[in-house]
This record gives structure tokens, sequence and C-alpha cells, in this order.
């Protein structure tokens, strides 16, 4: 099985500071993060992926220092260069702060390099402040979304991360910028399992599928489920087929942070499994072609 895993992470803290990695912690989303705090650079990303047939992958911005974000872009871009680097990461979604009234010249400089595809700035605000990511609604701020209309002037896509409560925020985001590709990440994020939460997760979900410029990633499971099975993600990634659509949904780890709740290899072997009905052609669709498309890779 050719895999595109459109959504991992590497990190070196010898070299750049990630704020959320400097000391252990418990974090209310994913547990303790101490097997966090070490490097994880590109051997040992594809160490963890060698029992599958990794093509090409994407990877997602870190949270290093947001002054470093470029610096993000060049160090991937030269890691992507190297001799024997298979080319990895294929393509670099980066980070830039879209209410910054001079945003438009960190996005040219992301766009310089030949990799970068895109731009992600996490917008997960909850009700409960443990699992909040930022401290600020950007989405209903209108330099924001002043902002986000610039990334289509330098060719680049918006991965959007945020809770089901946020789901309609982020819809008329997508119908505002309606040339712009939009990628959802982690599934949706699907945190609150009680009959309303995942009433809103579901309807949330319907909304932002009814936007054609958007996408989903399947992934991140393990963050909203620790001790996730297959039966325990079967509705959530078959759910979101259903909804997107095989065309309009992409498979991918997540790596190294859910690492924390299982091994590579059996991410894939359960998005394998769960996808078994599926014709030859849509799962080509979503283990590797509709990311080396939306991504263009």
């Amino acid at each position: 099985m050719r895999i595109v895993d459109a959504h991992h992470h590497l990190w070196d803290r010898d070299r750049h500071p990630y704020p959320w990695l400097a000391t252990p912690t418990v974090s209310g989303l994913v547990g303790d993060t101490t097997p966090l705090c070490r490097n994880y650079l590109l051997p040992d990303f594809l160490t963890d992926a060698a029992s599958v047939e990794l093509n090409k992958s994407v990877h997602l911005q870190a949270e290093i220092d947001d002054h470093l974000a470029v610096e993000e872009t060049r160090w991937l871009q030269a890691i992507a260069d190297a001799p024997g680097s298979g080319g990895f990461p294929h393509g670099i979604i980066a980070y830039a702060d879209l209410s910054d009234p001079q945003v438009d010249g960190t996005l040219a400089a992301h766009a310089a390099f030949a990799n970068t595809r895109g731009i992600r700035q996490i917008l997960n605000r909850h009700e409960n402040p443990g699992v909040n990511f930022v401290e600020r609604e950007y989405m209903r701020e209108e330099a924001w979304q002043r902002g986000f209309g610039r990334l289509r002037a330098h060719g680049l896509s918006f991965d959007m991360q945020l809770y089901a409560l946020q789901m309609a925020e982020g819809a008329a985001t997508a119908r505002r910028h309606a040339d712009t590709q939009i990628i959802i990440n982690h599934t949706g994020m699907p945190l609150d399992r009680d009959p309303e939460g995942l009433a809103a997760w579901r309807s949330g979900m319907r909304g932002l599928a009814a936007c054609p410029n958007v996408a989903v990633k399947i992934s991140g499971l393990g963050m909203v489920d620790h001790p996730w099975t297959v039966e325990s993600i079967r509705p959530f990634v078959l759910e979101t087929i259903d909804v997107f659509g095989t065309a309009r949904c992409l498979f991918a780890s997540n790596f190294p942070v859910d690492r924390l709740f299982s091994d590579y290899a059996t991410v894939w072997r359960a998005f394998d499994q769960l996808t078994r009905s599926f014709s030859d052609e849509e799962r080509s669709g979503l283990f590797h072609g509709n990311a080396e498309r939306i991504y263009r890779l």
C-alpha cells in the first residue's frame, strides 16, 4: 500500500526553541508530554514509518517560536534538499499569524521555498480552558480575515485546526474565501463525546463539507481517544468519509504526537482495516492520491 502521510512533524530542540516542548507537562489534550520533549528528526520519522510504503509526506508547522516561523521553513527545505533525504518532507505547511499587518511579507518569505504549500495557524478554542490552544477567536477578527484573503495571492492553502463549536465560523470563512483550499485537521477533533458534543461535531462537519473548497485529514484521533481501538475510531473515520466523500479525505499519522498512543504501523493498519470494503480507486485516493492532488506534491 503506497502512502502519503499528509500530517507529521519534525523538531530539533538543540537548534530551535519550541515553547510547548521546553519542559514536560501534563496537557489537557495529549496527557504527559515527556516522550515528546526530545528531538524528532527525519531519521526518527522514517524509522517509525519503516514498515509501510511511505512515498511522500507533508510537514505541519510544529509550534516553533513565532518569530522563527520562516526559519523553520528554511530548515525543513534544507532537509528535503539534502542528499539521501528522499525529498522528505515533500510539502511544508508553515506558520503565519494572519492577523499581523505585515503578514503579506511573511507569506511571501514562506512561499519562496520550493516545498511550501500552505499555512497553519491553530484556532482551537473551547469552553474548557485546559484544551485551548490560543487565547483569541481569530476567525471573528476582520484583520485576520483580511490576512486569510492574502493566501490565494501567494498560492497557499490553509490547514484549519478547530473544535466542533467553531465549525460554523470555519464554514463561513471557507465561503468567504471560496478560492482558497482549506484542509480540516485531525478529523475535526471530536473531543466531546456526550450526545450534545457528538451532535455538534456531526453538524459542524456537514457544514464544512458543504463548502467545495474544504477537505479533511483523518488523523489525530488518539489525541481525543487515548486508548483508541479500530472499533472506537470506526464511526469517526467512516462518518467523515461519508460526509466529505472519498475524494476530499486524506489519511495521516500526526506523528510523533500520536506516537503517544500507538506505533506508526498500527495507525495505518487501522485505516486499512476500516476501508477494506472500499474500491481500489477510493483507497488509492484516501491513502495517497488525494494528498498528492490537494497539497500539489
